[in-house]
């Protein structure tokens, strides 16, 4: 069955983790432009995505608005019940799902999705409730090639 949503977590699995501050209350983040050029492709291929992150951070809004993904959930504590709305709300099962995510706090989200999906550098817990570990980092190309997965997938299956 294709995959119809692919939901991320943000902090260690869109960027590698770091989270870059100033003093004064500023942040900084690094995407890498491959995992864009991911999700624009899902995007055009009729794979709805959304963020959904435990902290809250201006930069993942900005980096969602410059992506067009307008499903974004920021300093979540409890993952799975904004992730089976989010399915729910765009008439989505489950099982036509796909969360990537890098640690315990995504196990369950993990577990739920049809697909779940871990960068390679993620922690030992997540990888042992997701069903795919990339060779790529979080933050490094990881996405991406969650990216391409699920359009090899999608080409192969019915929606």
């Amino acid at each position: 069955m294709a995959i119809r949503l692919l939901a991320l977590d943000v902090d260690g699995t869109l960027t590698d983790g770091g989270v870059y501050m100033d003093g004064e209350g500023r942040e900084f983040k690094r995407f890498d432009i491959r995992d864009g050029m991911g999700i624009v492709r899902l995007r055009a291929s009729g794979v709805e995505i959304a963020f959904i992150s435990g902290r809250f951070s201006a930069a993942t809004e900005q980096r969602a608005r410059d992506l067009g993904v307008s499903l974004v959930f920021n300093g979540v504590e409890d993952k799975l019940p904004v992730f089976k709305k989010i399915a729910g709300d765009l008439g989505i099962c489950l099982h036509q799902a796909a969360f990537m995510g890098d640690d315990v706090n995504d196990a369950e989200c993990l577990r739920a999705a049809g697909m779940g999906i871990v960068p390679a550098d993620g922690t030992e817990g997540a990888k042992q409730a997701a069903d795919f570990v990339t060779g790529a980092d979080a933050g490094h190309g990881a996405v991406r090639e969650a990216a391409e997965l699920i359009l090899s997938r999608n080409e192969g299956s019915a929606t």
